[in-house]
């Protein structure tokens, strides 16, 4: 895991994770409307971007990494921890496994119901047809699909097209397999839980496991979006979200 930092190491520190099959490069806007305010860092998951060539193992593994880093460079404990889709996911494992590592928590549609049969379905496909990752035609439908802006196409076909077929299938294996952990419950941070109105019924579901599991939290359905709109499209919005939250003024 290669671990990217922008802004002054004396600023509160928050750490933002991408989705499967994005990297650092989709939290750019992000960087740049906090970074003064905040020290920002954004880990590449294991498997993507200029990391494609570190083999992806699981979201636990992911989470370890992680809880080490913030441990040996941050005494323990940051400001806030944020992510999105499996880096929502490695959110949670943290969260599970150390209560009191952030002040506060964005979990932006994270699957916590097991989906093993689809799971089960998808990765033979990805043996037969591996070698479409690396079509633009192919990655034209799934950015689309992981509404990747258009503006961002370029960096998301060359990070995409070098993933390795084992980092696929042990994400695909990993996403889709994941769990809530029943230490979730334990967690102290001030947690906000967002999702999209169009998404799939099982991420809501998701969504509304783990408002009920972290006590205090906070969930906000996001009105007709899909999954990750919100902080990759309207990221205006999504940030003035973000400051809201931390001035616990939440609408």
């Amino acid at each position: 895991m290669i671990f990217k930092e922008f802004g002054n190491k004396n600023k509160p520190v928050m750490i933002f994770f991408h989705g499967g099959g994005l990297s650092w490069w989709s939290l750019k806007p992000q960087i740049e409307a906090l970074k003064n305010d905040y020290f920002i860092v954004t880990p590449i998951i294991d498997g993507h971007g200029d990391d494609w060539n570190n083999t992806f193992i699981s979201i636990e593994k992911s989470a370890e990494g992680v809880i080490q880093y913030i441990k040996n460079n941050y005494k323990g404990k940051v400001f806030s921890i944020c992510g999105l889709s499996i880096g929502a996911q490695i959110v949670v494992e943290i969260l599970s496994r150390e209560g009191d590592i952030t002040e506060y928590a964005v979990i932006e549609s994270a699957l916590v119901y097991p989906m093993k049969m689809a799971t089960k379905l998808t990765v033979p496909m990805y043996n037969l047809c591996y070698g479409l990752i690396k079509k633009r035609w192919y990655a034209k439908l799934q950015a689309k699909t992981l509404n990747v802006p258009e503006e961002l196409f370029e960096a998301y076909y060359m990070d995409s097209s070098r993933m390795t077929k084992e980092s696929l299938i042990n994400i695909t294996k990993s996403n889709g397999g994941y769990s809530l952990p029943s230490t979730l419950g334990n967690t102290k941070a001030k947690t906000l839980i967002l999702v999209g109105e169009k998404e799939l019924s099982v991420m809501k579901k998701s969504a509304i496991l783990l408002h009920h599991t972290i006590k205090g939290s906070y969930l906000k359905i996001i009105e007709k979006s899909g999954h990750g709109e919100i902080s990759l499209i309207h990221t205006d919005s999504y940030i003035d979200l973000l400051r809201g939250f931390f001035e616990n003024n939440i609408n």
